[in-house]
């Protein structure tokens, strides 16, 4: 099993910036890929960013390329979200998650293991 844990969540305006953290326990945190994904009121969840066990490869959501980067510090079972120049379209509950590789991870249904979630809410 594994448990995640996000923090960082909260207001900010348009344009400004946030970093999301996620906490890993349990089984090792360096064997699986880890993600971010997102869901805004009224919509379905969606992938935002993943990355590879040792961070080499990273995919992202088309509209957050080049003002999110995901990071991740397995020496303390951290993954980490960089949001830069934050819109209110932005706006949602984030969602750490851990899978087996950061490609199929793009498709929510290769999702292992689900964090509980932080809000993220930009305001205009």
């Amino acid at each position: 099993q594994v448990q995640l844990v996000e923090s960082g969540g909260g207001v900010v305006q348009a344009g400004g910036s946030l970093r999301l953290s996620c906490t890993s326990s349990g089984r090792a945190f360096s064997a699986y890929a880890m993600g971010w994904f997102r869901q805004a009121p009224g919509k379905e969840r969606e992938f935002v960013a993943t990355i590879s066990t040792r961070g080499g490869s990273t995919y992202y959501k088309d509209d957050v390329k080049g003002r999110f980067t995901i990071s991740r510090d397995n020496a303390k079972d951290t993954v980490y979200l960089q949001m830069n120049s934050l819109k209110p379209e932005d706006t949602a509950v984030y969602y750490c998650a851990a899978g087996y590789t950061a490609q199929a991870m793009t498709n929510l249904g290769r999702v292992d293991y689900w964090g509980k979630g932080t809000l993220v809410t930009v305001s205009s």
